[in-house]
């Protein structure tokens, strides 16, 4: 009887197990993409060269990611997107870690 037990059990642990690694990695990327926002938002303020920024924003975010950028008066703003992650895919999550980041374009001396 309690072999049947385990053996029910073990099953749902595991799955259980994968779910909450799949959080915790997806917990992983959202903190990547804000760090990738972030970088790339201070980068170009500061006039940095658009390569070199590129190459520091996805070097930061998670791999996949798309970046765009855009710019209005004296603001740049960065946005960074990664997918979900596999495991949470496959049960139904579509929308991925996000990031937006806003910075004032620095005047050049």
């Amino acid at each position: 009887m309690v072999t049947a037990e385990v053996a029910v059990a073990i099953p749902t642990l595991v799955v259980v197990l994968a779910v909450a690694l799949a959080a915790v990695d997806l917990g992983i990327a959202q903190v990547r993409c804000v760090d990738a926002a972030r970088t790339g938002a201070r980068l170009l303020a500061r006039a940095e060269p658009a390569a070199t920024t590129a190459e520091r924003v996805r070097a930061a975010a998670p791999s996949g990611a798309v970046v765009s950028t855009g710019y209005s008066g004296d603001l740049v703003s960065v946005r960074v997107s990664a997918p979900v992650p596999a495991a949470l895919a496959r049960l139904g999550i579509r929308n991925g870690p996000t990031a937006t980041a806003t910075a004032v374009i620095e005047a050049l001396p």
